[in-house]
């Protein structure tokens, strides 16, 4: 892009161009250059919002974690609504058919974006965090509800159901899953208490 252009919301289009890049190269195509390639703008731009790359990488992260509570907010409403395993299936699929399981390989593969991750998100996986406690906040709505039982532990509930379809869709390479893989899962993981 040429100097004295200027671009609307710097951070979403740069941030938009890292879930493509994620989606379609995996995280060892996303780079820097990648990103404002992608973006449509020089590389000095993103040096101008953000310290360096891993600041970048940290902050993209971040603000994709923070998206969850729009889906969270989602998946309370539909509590007492439908069936549980349908609500849960179609809340999974979306976590997982979005850029979240490609996030996920992005911390792992780089090191210094999991040290900076540590300075602000001191526990867990940023989005399989926030999955684990979108779904066990459903969970307790649906005990409250008497649609589970009301023993149920719902914090394992969760990481298991979040771990368990991470499981199915991790391998980006390979055919996505089909719903009725995450329903099977769902059912499964539910069974003792539904």
């Amino acid at each position: 892009m040429p100097t004295g252009v200027a671009l609307r919301d710097v951070r979403e289009q740069l941030f938009a161009a890292a879930d493509r890049i994620l989606l379609r190269d995996g995280p060892h195509g996303l780079t820097s250059r990648a990103v404002t390639d992608d973006a449509g703008c020089a590389k000095g731009v993103l040096h101008r919002h953000f310290a360096d790359f891993d600041a970048f990488l940290a902050e993209y992260v971040l603000d994709r974690a923070g998206r969850m509570d729009e889906q969270a907010a989602v998946l309370r409403e539909a509590a007492g609504t439908g069936t549980v395993t349908g609500n849960l299936t179609e809340a999974l699929t979306a976590l997982f058919g979005s850029v979240a399981v490609a996030i996920v390989a992005l911390i792992t593969f780089r090191d210094e974006l999991r040290a900076r991750l540590r300075e602000t998100w001191p526990a867990g996986v940023p989005v399989l965090t926030e999955g684990a406690e979108m779904i066990a906040g459903y969970l307790a709505e649906e005990r409250d509800r008497g649609r589970i039982a009301a023993g149920a532990h719902v914090d394992t509930l969760a990481a298991v159901l979040i771990g368990s379809t991470h499981l199915l869709f991790a391998d980006r390479t390979g055919a996505r899953p089909e719903p009725e893989a995450v329903r099977h899962t769902v059912t499964t993981v539910l069974a003792a208490v539904l």
